[in-house]
């Protein structure tokens, strides 16, 4: 099946280092070389980059690899197809727009059976089980928030969990969604995430000989979220999702989970003290790196 990343932050950061170790998955550490894709939500927008190709050698890839584009929210996927053929229109993340926000969506699994009854709001491109299951959950979201203001994560969340569960009937489904404000993430098989905050340590990639000291890119009031299928990185403490489980993330923070957390808001960090502007500060600057 395929794999997803995602990172949400309380500052923006560049994905760059994870998305090194990610990518050589698709194709060159893994199987998944049916395509892959990259969305990054911004503060004027959000820029999605797909191809149909494989990521670990893909030219494309290859600017997201190096090209520091800083966000809040990133959601990446690669693609081992289980339905629908190898193109561009079946290549994740999806996106669609509701309420004035864009919305992003990708998904590991297969869901056997799956025929949705979809109103023409919100209609698939491609031939994927996944965007039938975005269509229909964006469908439902519409239905019931009808209000011409987009609802908060903690409206969201208890309606995502049972849409979740009614979508997981059908098979596998492992997903990620973002309106750039939240992160919300589903297991039904596999998916781990990591916490990152002060004292930042060394991250060393798993699938690359890389390493990273997040010491040098980050200050103290700098904190994340990594969410991936699997680990992306070794001596870092990873926590796997239960089966089921619907996890929200806002700020950097988890914030809600569908069988463990009340809804609360993120704890403020304590803020960074002024440090005289050194090399590392100035490339810091230029782009937190996770």
């Amino acid at each position: 099946m395929c794999q997803m990343l995602a990172m949400n932050c309380n500052s923006t950061a560049s994905i760059n280092f994870s998305f090194t170790g990610f990518s050589a998955r698709g194709g060159q550490t893994g199987e998944h070389a049916d395509g892959w894709g990259i969305a990054f939500h911004e503060r004027t927008g959000c820029r999605v980059f797909i191809d149909d190709g494989r990521a670990s050698d893909s030219a494309l890839a290859d600017f997201v690899r190096s090209y520091p584009i800083k966000s809040k929210s990133v959601l990446a996927h690669i693609r081992k197809a289980t339905q629908g053929a190898v193109t561009l229109s079946n290549c994740h993340p999806f996106q669609r727009e509701w309420l004035g926000q864009h919305w992003v969506f990708c998904h590991n699994g297969d869901l056997k059976n799956y025929h949705p009854r979809l109103r023409g709001n919100y209609l698939p491109v491609g031939t994927t089980d996944s965007e039938k299951a975005f269509c229909w959950m964006l469908q439902e979201l519409r239905s019931a928030f009808k209000d011409a203001c987009p609802p908060s994560w903690k409206q969201l969340a208890p309606v995502l969990a049972d849409l979740s569960r009614r979508i997981a009937s059908h098979g596998t489904f492992n997903f990620l969604l973002s309106n750039g404000e939240a992160m919300f993430a589903h297991c039904s098989t596999q998916l781990s995430w990591l916490s990152r905050q002060h004292p930042f340590q060394t991250a060393r990639l798993i699938d690359c000989d890389m390493t990273l000291d997040l010491r040098q890119t980050n200050s103290e009031s700098d904190r994340m979220v990594l969410i991936a299928t699997e680990p992306l990185t070794a001596d870092e403490p990873w926590a796997k999702f239960e089966p089921g489980e619907l996890k929200v993330f806002v700020e950097g923070a988890q914030v809600w989970s569908s069988t463990s957390l009340p809804a609360r808001p993120p704890r403020p960090l304590r803020p960074a003290r002024p440090k005289p502007p050194t090399a590392t500060s100035i490339r810091a600057v230029q782009g937190v790196a996770v």
